[in-house]
């Protein structure tokens, strides 16, 4: 998910993609912990587009709160 598709998003929609994301990197995990993974590069992804989602959200706070 690129960071442009996320701006267009509300908060309360980003908070629900970061919950569906965090639900996303515990699944990987499981399957890396059982030799199941058949990509590991599926883990980098999304612990990349967690840290982009915490990054708006944080954002809109900052921008919500200036004003």
């Amino acid at each position: 998910m690129k960071a442009s598709e996320l701006r267009g998003k509300t908060p309360d929609e980003l908070t629900v993609t970061l919950l569906e994301l965090r639900k996303e990197q515990f699944n990987l995990r499981m399957q890396k912990g059982t030799d199941q993974l058949s990509r590991p590069s599926e883990v980098r992804r999304v612990r990349k587009t967690i840290a982009r989602v915490k990054t708006m959200i944080n954002q809109q706070k900052q921008a919500g709160s200036a004003s």
